[in-house]
């Protein structure tokens, strides 16, 4: 299924010796010796946590990588990554994005009010990460005319949910269009025409301190009804949309 390294083309082999990121580096190096690495062997071989991130570094770094599955060591489903058309070569993205200045993030973090930009919760600075509205993948990292507007902080989850969405979209895997990025859920959540490119709308609600007892009051009437949470959700705020 793999390629042997000599087989490569002359300017990729180049572009892989240029890569500086370490996790990207490792993640490049065990595809060329056997052909693709699992999210398993992430985790296992190399003791990363959340796998699909150490693939976005190798994409980031500029070769494309294709996400397939394969069979775990227990018989589950999981994703393996392999490289893509390497004819696709991005030779200007060789040191990945840059990282963000603590300064940088602190100013975003009180302009954010301390919240996730997506589901709207209140953490500590080091619990939220700077991201960039229209992916690194599609826009680039243009580092020298940083903008506060291109960025937002999410958290863990959040993040993680969207790049799901971002990687299965469209235009990541072909378009590549800005545009569609800044008018889409995970771009601008307070005012968006799609997420990844689908005609649907999407709200994250966050119940904290107080207000977990009306969630979990919530959760009890749904239950006794045999309604899955998220639709009662729906039928309440669909009766009070009609009053």
């Amino acid at each position: 299924m793999g390629k042997k390294t000599e087989t490569y083309p002359a300017e990729f082999l180049a572009h892989v010796q240029s890569i500086t990121n370490k996790r990207a580096k490792i993640v490049i190096n065990h595809i060329m010796e056997h052909g693709f690495v699992t999210t398993e062997d992430l985790k296992n071989i190399y003791g990363y946590s959340h796998p699909p991130r150490a693939a976005r570094d190798v994409r980031e770094a500029g070769i494309p990588l294709e996400t397939f599955k394969v069979k775990s060591k227990e018989g589950k489903s999981i994703a393996a990554y392999m490289f893509g058309n390497i004819t696709r070569l991005q030779p200007g993205r060789v040191e990945g994005r840059v990282v963000f200045p603590k300064e940088f993030k602190k100013k975003l973090y009180e302009l954010e009010n301390h919240r996730c930009h997506i589901c709207n919760g209140e953490f500590e600075e080091h619990y939220l990460q700077v991201d960039h509205r229209v992916p690194y993948e599609i826009g680039g990292d243009t580092s020298d005319t940083r903008n506060m507007e291109d960025f937002m902080l999410l958290c863990g989850s959040c993040n993680r949910a969207k790049s799901w969405s971002c990687e299965h979209c469209n235009n990541w895997t072909q378009g590549k269009q800005s545009d569609l990025c800044r008018n889409c859920y995970w771009g601008n959540p307070t005012d968006y025409s799609h997420i990844a490119l689908k005609s649907v709308r999407r709200i994250d609600l966050l119940w904290t301190d107080g207000e977990v007892k009306y969630y979990d009051a919530i959760k009890i009437i749904a239950d006794r009804n045999n309604v899955e949470l998220p639709d009662f959700m729906k039928e309440i705020i669909s009766e009070k949309a009609k009053q």
